[in-house]
């Protein structure tokens, strides 16, 4: 029988150095690669929850860093994209689901024709970084408050600046975590999950998140910015009773 083709598609980007030029290692000792496992399948069995033929897969790096210039896993997030539209056509909608150097290419990615959302964990946000091409897209960056290797404050400034661009956008603040989600990885598991969904369609946003998607472009850096203790309770998603948290080259 031939496989169907997706009706929607996640493509999860992993973290990774800023230089880098060597193949990411394999299997379980790509520890970037091996963080975001969970929220593959957290994703994928919600989806599956939800009904429809929705392909989580991550994308593969020809190399470990960025590389400056050369933007390494930004070429290969629209290669993926360009395969999944050449395989399923021109209207299948797709959510990137990125942390830390992954959300960056994630970010950069997503003016390409598929797609529809972003989900960026502990993004790397240089301010220099164009914005432009996420006009049109939903953006939802989530970042600990305890982050020291990638800046949330520079976060903030990327949801204003892409706001201003012409993209829907809100940050989540995640009180007592860490770059890597493992402090309170339950919950970024649980957010990541019903931020993908929900923007896929599959399921609801939380209503505050929905609000900030919805603030006008001149809105400030901080009005729509989150908590996910005091503003995200338990909400209507694909399991809506466990959506509360529970209470020198660098790696991105």
């Amino acid at each position: 029988m031939a496989q169907r083709s997706p009706s929607a598609a996640v493509l999860v980007l992993h973290g990774g150095r800023e230089t880098g030029t060597e193949p990411p290692p394999p299997g379980l000792l790509n520890l970037p690669g091996t963080r975001m496992r969970p929220f593959v399948r957290a994703v994928g069995r919600a989806a599956r929850a939800a009904g429809g033929n929705v392909l989580v897969t991550p994308v593969r790096y020809a190399h470990r860093g960025w590389n400056g210039d050369r933007a390494d896993p930004l070429h290969d997030a629209v290669t993926a994209l360009d395969a999944l539209r050449e395989e399923a056509g021109d209207d299948l909608p797709v959510v990137l689901l990125g942390h830390s150097m992954g959300a960056r290419a994630a970010l950069r990615a997503a003016g390409h024709p598929l797609v529809r959302a972003v989900v960026g964990l502990a993004p790397w946000c240089p301010a220099e970084d164009p914005v432009a091409q996420l006009a049109g897209r939903d953006v939802v960056l989530v970042h600990s408050d305890r982050d020291r290797l990638t800046s949330p404050r520079a976060t903030r400034s990327l949801t204003a600046r892409a706001r201003r661009a012409g993209a829907r956008t809100c940050m989540v603040t995640v009180r007592g975590g860490d770059h890597a989600m493992l402090r309170r990885a339950p919950a970024w598991h649980r957010l990541a999950t019903g931020l993908v969904i929900g923007l896929l369609g599959s399921g609801s946003l939380p209503g505050p998140v929905g609000a900030a998607l919805a603030l006008p472009p001149t809105a400030g850096a901080t009005e729509g910015t989150l908590d996910l203790d005091l503003d995200l309770g338990p909400g209507p998603g694909p399991d809506p009773g466990k959506f509360r948290a529970r209470t020198r080259s660098r790696a991105y």
